[in-house]
C-alpha cells in the first residue's frame, strides 16, 4: 500500500511484522516476535483507466483502446523490491531496518488524440486540443535504508497506544519526465501525414541516470536503482489497540508517510523547462510533422527534435533537480468480528500534486480486506476502489513466514479489471 496497495491483505496481518510497519511504524511495537528477519519481498503492479484484462486476453490492439476517446490517459506501472531486513522488539522500544527498491513508470493525463497522432498513420482531417492540465511521462527508480523506531505509549489490560517514526536515507538511481504543461493546438492530416501547427504550451524535460538512454527497456531500471545517497525521507504514525485475550477486539492506526524527496546531480543530468510555440514557416509550411517522434527511443532526441524545428525557447535549465517522494496520509482500522474472523478498512489519500514535474506519483486508495487468521495460517481477500483502475479484488494467503497473493485475481478473472499485480516474500519470526 506504500504506492499502489503493494502487499495488500498481509500489511494488516495479525502476525505483525515489518510490513505491517511499512504502512505505520507505530506497528512496531506490536511485533508478533521478539525478532523478525524479513529475507525478500516483491510486488509488481500495472494499473490503467482504458485497457481491460478481457482486452489482453481477446488480443486486442492495445494502442488503440488506450488512445481511444476523449478522456485523459493514466497508467501506472509499479514494482517494490523488499531486500534483508531486521526489527526487534525490547520492553517499551523497538527498532527496524529496512532496504527497499522502488521502480515507477507513469503516464499521467496524457491526452489521447495528441498520443494517436503521435503513433497513428490513420489520422483523418483535423482536430483542435485545449488542455488546462500538465500532461506527463514519468519514470523514477531509487532505493531506500530505513530505520524505524517505535515506542509503547500506555498499556493496561484493555488498551495499548504506541507511536513510531521511520527516517529513510534515499539513493536516487534514475529519472525522466516529460511535461506538456495548458497545451493548445491544431493537428492537421495533409498528404497522409498529421501535422501540429498554432501551438503553445510549456514544456519540462528532464533525465538523469541511464534513463537519458532510454525508460522502457527493464534493463533501464534494473541496473540503475541505488545511485549514491542523496535524500531523506520520514513517517510517522500511531496506533491503538483495543486488547482481548487472544489477540485484540480492535486494532486503529494513522501514518503519513514518504515526507521528503531526493536530489539527482551528474554533469549529465539535464532538467530544462521551455516555451513551445509552433507556427507555419517558409521551410515548414505545414507546421510540424508528428511521425519525426514515432521512432524517439528517449527524451534527449524529442528535444532534439523540437530544437532543430527552432520550436522551443529556453527558459530555465539545470544540472541538478529535486524530486518528492509520493507523501500520503492513510488511515486504518481491524475489527475482530468473530473468533479467527477479522475485517480491515483502509484508505491511502495522497498529499502531492501529480501534476507537478517534480513530483513522484501515487494514487488514492480505499479498501476492504475479510481475512481468516490463525497464528501460523492466513487466508484474505482484499477489496479495492482506485482512483486509477477502479474496483478490483483478490486473494492471498499466508503459510507460517511465506506468503503470496494478488490485489486483482479474482476481478481478472471475473470481470473487466484495469489492473493486475502479483506479490510473494518470506520472513522469519524469532522469539
Amino acid at each position: 500500500m506504500a504506492a499502489q496497495d503493494h502487499f495488500s491483505g498481509v500489511n494488516m496481518s495479525n502476525r505483525v511484522g515489518l510490513l505491517n510497519a511499512s504502512i505505520n511504524p507505530a506497528e512496531l511495537s506490536n511485533l508478533s516476535s521478539k525478532y523478525e528477519v524479513n529475507l525478500f519481498s516483491t510486488s509488481i503492479n500495472v494499473a490503467n483507466d482504458k485497457i481491460g484484462f478481457s482486452d489482453i486476453v481477446n488480443g486486442e490492439n492495445i494502442e488503440d483502446l488506450l488512445f481511444k476517446g476523449n478522456d485523459p490517459v493514466n497508467m501506472r506501472v509499479d514494482a517494490e523490491i523488499y531486500g534483508p531486513g531486521f526489527a526487534m522488539r525490547l520492553d517499551k522500544w523497538a527498532f527496524g531496518i529496512t532496504t527497499k527498491a522502488t521502480a515507477k513508470l507513469n503516464l499521467i493525463d496524457i491526452d489521447p488524440k495528441l498520443a494517436d497522432a503521435i503513433n497513428s498513420d490513420n489520422i483523418v482531417g483535423s482536430s483542435t486540443i485545449s488542455n488546462d492540465y500538465n500532461q506527463r511521462l514519468n519514470g523514477t527508480s531509487w532505493g531506500e535504508v530505513g530505520f524505524s523506531l517505535a515506542r509503547n505509549l500506555f498499556e493496561n489490560e484493555t488498551h495499548k497506544f504506541n507511536a513510531g517514526a521511520t527516517l529513510k536515507l534515499l539513493f536516487p538511481g534514475s529519472y525522466t519526465n516529460l511535461g506538456v504543461d495548458k497545451f493548445q493546438g491544431t493537428i492537421n492530416n495533409i498528404a497522409a501525414e498529421a501535422y501540429l501547427n498554432n501551438t503553445q504550451a510549456n514544456i519540462n524535460i528532464a533525465y538523469s541516470g541511464n534513463f537519458k538512454d532510454g525508460f522502457t527497456d527493464f534493463s533501464n531500471y534494473s541496473e540503475s536503482v541505488f545511485g549514491k545517497i542523496n535524500g531523506v525521507a520520514a513517517d510517522f504514525g500511531v496506533n491503538y489497540l483495543w486488547k482481548d485475550k487472544d489477540s485484540y477486539k480492535i486494532k486503529a492506526g494513522l501514518a503519513v508517510r514518504n515526507i521528503g524527496g531526493m536530489t539527482f546531480e551528474d554533469e549529465a543530468n539535464s532538467s530544462t523547462d521551455y516555451a513551445l510555440n509552433i507556427q507555419s514557416t517558409p521551410a515548414n509550411p505545414n507546421g510540424l510533422a508528428l511521425s519525426q517522434f514515432q521512432d524517439a527511443k528517449n527524451l534527449q532526441e524529442v528535444e532534439t527534435i523540437l530544437q532543430n524545428d527552432g520550436y522551443l525557447t529556453k527558459t530555465e535549465s539545470s544540472k541538478s533537480f529535486k524530486v518528492n517522494l509520493p507523501a500520503v496520509f492513510s488511515a486504518y482500522a481491524d475489527i475482530k468480528v468473530v473468533p479467527k474472523f477479522f475485517v480491515a478498512l483502509y484508505t491511502q489519500q495522497k498529499l502531492g500534486d501529480d501534476t507537478k514535474d517534480n513530483q513522484i506519483t501515487t494514487q488514492n486508495v480505499v479498501s476492504v480486506t475479510p481475512r481468516f487468521s490463525l497464528k501460523n495460517f492466513e487466508v484474505y481477500s482484499s477489496w479495492a476502489s482506485n482512483e486509477i483502475s477502479g474496483t478490483t479484488g483478490g486473494l492471498g494467503f499466508r503459510v507460517y513466514g511465506f506468503y503470496m497473493g494478488s490485489s486483482s485475481v479474482v476481478t481478472a478473472l471475473t470481470s473487466d479489471t484495469k489492473q493486475a499485480d502479483f506479490y510473494i516474500g518470506y520472513r522469519l519470526g524469532l522469539k
